[in-house]
């Protein structure tokens, strides 16, 4: 699952509460596994002694303790054998936030969620054979990253230095003070684990929503400074007003829209990610604080720094 700094993601949490079932209870899918939070999760996993399987429709890398199913999300007959007596399912898959693709956003994260959902539910009755009751067995949460980060992020911090290298990261929009959360990858493994662990048939926190983050919300140009100048890039240091900047990405939307029957352009500078770049946008995790006991495991400054470590190889050259 690739992630950026959009509107927190909502990854799923499924429990086929299997009583019957003993073997059953330390093994788990991870759908999306070969993505860049999926992997992280495996790794957690398979520390904690969990049994994995993971769900993709690429193999992301090589590990013998892990079962690699691959098909298309959208496809039971692919799924099934994938979610077949496992009792807990974390739901990784997504389109990349930055992606304009509507009917792909709307196949995988809808249409893709609403099979898994019911895929699990038929590989529940299946392992259990008559002992599971669906109705009152089966048992959802919905874990809400925003802006993830770390190593092996093949989103973020590669863009960000690509950007840079093309000298485009030179402006602030706006005034540079809005408040953004950006979340370390393993504090949001640590959040699914602990609702998985946590999610049982009477537990206050099935089919309930929960924000996972850094709970430090930090300017998100000063994020960006922080990870370029740890890289030997530059910080942007020009300002461009917030307005102007949405305008003008506006107007350019526009004209990509006339001359897209003639040609085809894929414009970076969009007004959504200028609102990304230029307004507050952060979250509350009170509610897994005190339902789930929820407390971030790495704090911003040692995840920054451990960013940095891990894309050493994108370092400038003084």
């Amino acid at each position: 699952m690739e992630q950026a700094f959009g509107e927190p993601t909502r990854d799923q949490v499924t429990r086929t509460h299997l009583t019957e079932d003993i073997p059953n209870a330390s093994k788990c899918t991870v759908i999306g596994g070969s993505g860049f939070l999926g992997q992280h999760m495996v790794e957690q996993l398979l520390a904690r002694g969990y049994a994995v399987n993971v769900f993709d429709i690429r193999q992301g890398f090589d590990n013998p303790q892990v079962h690699f199913f691959l098909g298309d999300l959208c496809n039971q007959q692919d799924l099934y054998p994938a979610l077949k007596g496992v009792s807990t399912v974390f739901h990784c898959a997504s389109p990349p936030p930055s992606s304009n693709n509507k009917e792909l956003f709307y196949r995988v994260n809808y249409i893709g969620t609403k099979n898994v959902i019911e895929t699990c539910k038929e590989a529940g009755v299946q392992a259990v054979l008559d002992a599971n009751d669906p109705e009152r067995n089966f048992l959802t949460i919905a874990i809400r990253p925003h802006g993830i980060f770390g190593p092996k992020d093949p989103q973020l911090v590669p863009i960000l230095i690509e950007a840079a290298k093309k000298g485009k990261m030179k402006f602030v929009i706006g005034n540079g003070e809005n408040l953004v959360d950006f979340t370390f990858v393993e504090n949001v493994v640590h959040g699914h684990i602990l609702a998985a662990e946590h999610l049982s048939q009477d537990a206050a926190i099935s089919g309930k929503a929960f924000h996972i983050t850094n709970d430090e919300p930090i300017p998100f140009w000063t994020f960006l400074s922080r990870i370029l100048t740890g890289l030997n890039y530059e910080a942007p240091k020009y300002h461009i007003p917030y307005w102007v900047a949405y305008y003008l990405a506006l107007l350019l939307s526009l004209l990509v829209m006339v001359i897209s029957p003639i040609i085809c352009v894929q414009p970076t500078f969009t007004p959504m990610r200028v609102a990304l770049a230029g307004t507050f946008h952060y979250y509350s995790c009170e509610r897994a604080k005190q339902v789930m006991g929820y407390r971030p495991l790495v704090t911003m400054d040692d995840a920054i720094e451990r960013t940095i470590q891990g894309f050493h190889h994108l370092r400038k050259v003084k």
